[in-house]
């Protein structure tokens, strides 16, 4: 009968989603907006189809635990300690700031300071689930904007011990003897076994499961892997979300981390819509319809107060007006950490049950304003920043070329030059519209998303030509095109040599854009100062072979940057020697003139 049970609610979920988030998408509302909505028809005070959403609740937050996961795995350790003066410094001031007003405002609305403080902890976090989801799903994570957004999100996480500790000892019963130093002890403890075993036994392991072509018993790994550190981090109170976060960073450098991603992407998601649903189903309509004046306008304010705090803090730190648009909405309602804060805190009677019910429909009202605001920031962008929506691609060829800025225009050009006709793609308005004022078809979009690619016919081409400016967007494409079509070539440019090392971990020949014009420059200043062009081209040459061989040499050991310096050294002196052999008689005695 449970079973039964289970599966009917099964059924229930993935019906309603299949319903309407599709039409939310198709209505241009977005996918989280869909699955609230969706959670709040088949919820207990609407159809009643469910009636237990605490539950699914808890089940699905580990969706958010997934991830932070996959967050991790696209930061090495380096791009985390760069973000550390927003981590701390903006993420501090983000939860201070906002905790501090709350409480006042909450003091002054006549409730006792614990209750106010209480309500200024919990009304400071923000959505990580709604924030993150809306950022990757319009690529705007890798935004200076997303990565503050982020990055603050990340601090909230941090939180999680000091407010506890704080919410113990401000409770009535004062059981506690206030700082704990064993829970820091074992929380530090913790982290430090994730890292110790990241670094020693966790990659062989992974290779000897790799190792056995079996690609359920990868993902049953992956799986155990994400819920083992789960349940570690939450054994010393720590955020679940923060310690997965941590061993994706851990990872980030490992052979397996895209597949790693690509194993647990599609479990992810599924959670995720479960937990969007749940929230949904927790919004408590007949609270609502009897005091709707009093919750909507909360929820309104907290929303409002909370966008004036990130602006000015967002401005403190000199973020350009549409990332500091962007960190406002991102994270301006109240998160589902709040629904946990409010929970404890009511098991300590810091807080009434009234006032417990009164706070998760405000939080879960602050929730469904976020998709609409996210509406409003791309209609800003179209408006005031002459960004536009994607273009209807009308039509399929054997090459796509991602990017037509300066790079892709000379590969277009010749490719047109041989009668070969490219879909051409770019994700920069004012450059789709440059290029048609010159009678070139390019369509405005983003390359990076899987149904334009899709639309653009990927599946049937031969070619696909990354020229984007972006170095992470490149990656992203680059990994989605091999794992999805690994039958499309791929030529793809890189930047720089680091970029070239990420495109390399995919079996790819990067192209390096400045890499062959200064070559040519390097050639010129030889015969510029007497070499002649055959013994200048023979030296470029030669130059060129050995700075592939070192580049592939150095991306083996890229990590270990003794190592690196060592082979820099040694490359120097190596092609020194090159060079010197390689000369003839007549051009050992040349003295530039």
């Amino acid at each position: 009968m449970e079973q039964s049970s289970f599966l009917i609610q099964t059924v229930i979920y993935l019906t309603a989603a299949i319903i309407i988030v599709p039409i939310f998408k198709k209505l241009g509302l977005g996918s989280v907006l869909g699955y609230l909505i969706a959670g709040i028809i088949i919820g207990p005070y609407a159809l009643e189809l469910i009636h237990d959403p605490e539950h699914v609740l808890h089940f699905a937050e580990f969706g958010v635990v997934l991830m932070l996961f996959l967050v991790g795995l696209e930061l090495e350790t380096k791009k985390v300690w760069e973000l550390r003066k927003t981590l701390f410094g903006l993420g501090g001031l983000q939860v201070g700031v906002t905790a501090l007003i709350f409480t006042t405002i909450a003091h002054l609305l006549d409730f006792n300071w614990s209750t106010a403080l209480v309500i200024g902890m919990g009304t400071a976090m923000s959505s990580t689930a709604i924030g993150l989801t809306a950022l990757a799903e319009k690529n705007l994570l890798s935004s200076p904007g997303g990565q503050a957004s982020f990055a603050t999100l990340l601090f909230q996480d941090l939180s999680v011990i000091p407010i506890f500790m704080l919410i113990a000892y401000i409770a009535p019963s004062q059981q506690s003897a206030g700082f704990d130093l064993l829970a820091v002890a074992k929380a530090l403890a913790a982290i430090a076994i994730i890292i110790l075993a990241s670094r020693t036994f966790l990659r062989p392991i992974m290779r000897t499961i790799a190792q056995t072509g079996v690609r359920e018993i990868f993902v049953a790994f992956s799986l155990l892997l994400v819920i083992s550190v789960s349940m570690a981090m939450q054994a010393v109170g720590l955020s679940m979300a923060l310690g997965t976060f941590l061993a994706g960073v851990l990872l980030a450098d490992s052979e397996y981390r895209y597949e790693l991603r690509l194993d647990i992407e599609p479990v992810k998601g599924l959670l995720l819509g479960l937990f969007f649903i749940a929230v949904g189903m927790s919004v408590n309509l007949s609270l609502l319809a009897n005091s709707p004046a009093t919750i909507l306008g909360f929820a309104v304010l907290a929303v409002s107060i909370k966008i004036l705090i990130l602006f000015s803090l967002s401005k403190l730190f000199k973020y350009s007006m549409r990332d500091t648009l962007l960190y406002g909405v991102t994270l301006s309602q109240i998160g589902e950490f709040a629904f946990v804060i409010f929970g404890v805190a009511l098991a300590q009677q810091s807080i009434t049950s009234e006032t417990y019910n009164m706070l998760n429909a405000i939080v879960a009202v602050s929730m469904l304003i976020t998709p609409l605001l996210f509406l409003l920031y791309e209609r800003y962008l179209q408006l005031d920043c002459g960004e536009q929506p994607g273009d209807k691609i009308t039509e399929t060829n054997e090459v796509i070329i991602a990017g037509f800025g300066r790079f892709g225009q000379i590969v277009g050009r010749v490719l047109h030059a041989k009668g070969i006709n490219a879909t051409l793609i770019d994700n920069d308005p004012n450059q789709v519209d440059l290029m048609r004022a010159f009678d070139w078809r390019c369509y405005y979009g983003d390359a990076s998303r899987l149904d334009l690619l899709e639309e653009a016919g990927i599946a049937k081409a031969t070619l696909l030509v990354i020229c984007v400016n972006d170095p992470v967007a490149t990656l992203n494409i680059a990994t989605l095109v091999k794992s999805r079509w690994p039958h499309v070539k791929v030529v793809v440019r890189a930047r720089s040599r680091t970029d070239a090392f990420d495109l390399r971990e995919l079996d790819l020949q990067p192209i390096r854009e400045t890499f062959h014009s200064a070559l040519e420059a390097a050639k010129q200043a030889l015969m510029a100062i007497g070499e002649s062009s055959s013994a200048a081209t023979k030296f470029i040459h030669s130059f060129e072979k050995h700075d592939v061989e070192q580049l592939e040499a150095t991306r083996k050991i890229r990590h270990d940057m003794k190592a690196v310096y060592g082979l820099s050294q040694q490359g120097r002196q190596d092609i020194r020697t090159v060079f010197e052999l390689e000369q003839t008689p007549a051009e050992k005695t040349f003295k530039p003139s």
